[in-house]
């Protein structure tokens, strides 16, 4: 299993981790836990899930004092490397599949699928193309738009638009209305996320501000228009054994008073709000909810596992919001919930995760 990694989801992904090592069923797996510090160094970590969990506060985070070790990208000695002076290849020999538990650039990108690939080893979730795809919300959303799927209004902007036409870029946000989100376009756990009410002709900057506070985590930067008064609802996918990829029930994201949405501190730190697993929805709504999440999937070419998230209007159509790739498996996660509400508790998805893994296998698929 690998975790941590050098984007802003560093804690998210060694919470999710420790979630993980606590399911796999160990009279089935050899767990090996890899963390990868904040920056880019991968270490051997312990295998201990309470030391993955945030205490008192503090979000944790991978120990960079652990042994260092790389991996082998030549697929006729597949395996782990050490790259200290202590020789551990003894302990650590092949790798079968790996379990990349990592969350935003440089793990969930489809950089480091691209990696297994070379090394020939199997690895959960999706390929390199859709990680790579689901990563970006302004690619991800084009993708979405050719395949016919329904969503909100939305504009990309550039590092190289907000350089040199930035007045256009304002121009640009303006038309879709007020509110605006205005987010990262490779960042995920409501990093960087702002919402603005303010028009941009106000004179308030409050757009700029947001955008600036965006481009701290990505220089590419996604303005979507706020759907108001929809209800926020997710679900899960999973492919089966067959490979056809199946939709867990719906779930529901209600953010209590204090907060505008369902930021990082909403999520991780404050307890603000309420996860609604099965989500009340009438049945002819959930089953087009589980109908785009799949349609989604595909529009994607997803593999393996996501979560797609959705707005439920008010006349019950719904709109696709985004797909995670790789999502989270802490304890407030909706992906295993969803799950365990579906009848797969999570040490059974962790493993026919790891299935599906072996199944596929690595090269042109």
């Amino acid at each position: 299993m690998v975790f941590g990694g050098r984007s802003s989801e560093h804690a998210i992904s060694c919470i999710s981790a420790g979630s993980v090592l606590r399911a796999l069923d160990r009279s089935r797996y050899d767990v090996l836990p890899l963390g990868i510090t904040p920056s880019g160094r991968w270490v051997l970590a312990p295998d201990d899930p309470e030391r993955l969990a945030i205490t008192a506060g503090v979000l944790p985070a991978v120990d960079p004092a652990g042994e260092a070790v790389a991996l082998s990208v030549d697929p006729t000695r597949p395996g782990l490397v050490p790259r200290g002076e202590a020789d551990v290849s003894a302990v650590l020999g092949a790798v079968d599949v790996v379990f990349p538990v990592l969350h935003g650039p440089w793990g969930e990108d489809g950089t480091i699928q691209g990696l297994f690939e070379l090394a020939g080893v199997p690895y959960v979730g999706s390929g390199v193309f859709a990680s790579a795809a689901a990563m970006d919300k302004g690619h991800m959303k084009a993708l979405f738009a050719a395949a016919g799927l329904s969503q909100a209004p939305y504009v990309v902007l550039t590092d190289r638009d907000w350089a040199t036409d930035r007045a256009g870029s304002l121009a640009r946000v303006r038309k879709l209305g007020s509110p605006v989100f205005v987010k990262p376009a490779r960042a995920g756990s409501s990093v960087g996320i702002s919402r603005v009410a303010a028009d941009p002709d106000a004179g308030s900057g409050e757009v700029e501000e947001a955008v600036e506070q965006a481009r701290r985590h990505d220089p590419r930067v996604v303005v979507e228009a706020a759907v108001v008064g929809a209800r926020e609802v997710e679900c899960g996918v999973l492919v089966d054994a067959g490979g056809v990829p199946r939709a867990s029930v719906c779930a529901e994201i209600v953010v209590r008073e204090g907060h505008e949405f369902y930021d990082f501190e909403a999520k991780y730190l404050e307890d603000a709000a309420d996860l609604v697993v099965p989500a009340a929805l009438p049945e002819t709504v959930a089953d087009r909810v589980r109908a785009v999440a799949i349609e989604a999937f595909e529009a994607l070419a997803c593999e393996g596992l996501a979560r797609c998230d959705v707005f439920v209007l008010p006349d019950g159509d719904v709109l696709v919001n985004e797909v995670n790739t790789m999502p989270g498996f802490t304890s407030i996660s909706m992906y295993p919930r969803m799950w365990a509400a579906s009848g797969v508790e999570l040490p059974e998805l962790v493993h026919r995760l790891v299935q599906d893994a072996l199944r596929r296998g690595t090269g042109l698929r």
